[in-house]
């Protein structure tokens, strides 16, 4: 059975309040898709961050574009906060350069989401 994607404007949504909350002003949200995946047979894996790499970005004379995409089966079963620190952790593959690449999970690890994630709760 093929993958079945929708766009999720509830993950945006919530994107777009960590983005301004955890003040990560290098995220391009008009640069950014988020889509919810059907029927990954991914084990693991609960979303991933995908880019435009830098020669497809020349070629199609475009600026960088990431999409967040949240594999259902996993995602919409977890706990909110879970939820929260999936979204935190995929944002957080986005380098400051917003050019395409990725930060590796020596950055983007348990604990630095964790501290992304107190901070956004003490917010409120």
């Amino acid at each position: 059975m093929p993958i079945k994607y929708k766009e999720a404007q509830d993950i945006r949504r919530i994107a777009c309040e960590l983005v301004k909350t955890l003040k990560l002003e290098h995220i391009q949200l008009d640069n950014v898709g988020f889509l919810r995946s059907h029927g990954s047979s991914s084990r693991g894996t609960i979303a991933r961050c995908h880019a435009l790499s830098k020669p497809l970005q020349l070629g199609m004379n475009r600026k960088a574009f990431y999409t967040i995409e949240m594999i259902s089966e996993k995602f919409d079963k977890m706990p909110e906060d879970e939820k929260i620190k999936v979204i935190i952790h995929e944002l957080m593959h986005i380098p400051k350069s917003f050019g395409g690449g990725f930060k590796h999970h020596d950055f983007v690890s348990r604990r630095n989401v964790e501290k992304m994630f107190e901070i956004f709760r003490n917010s409120k």
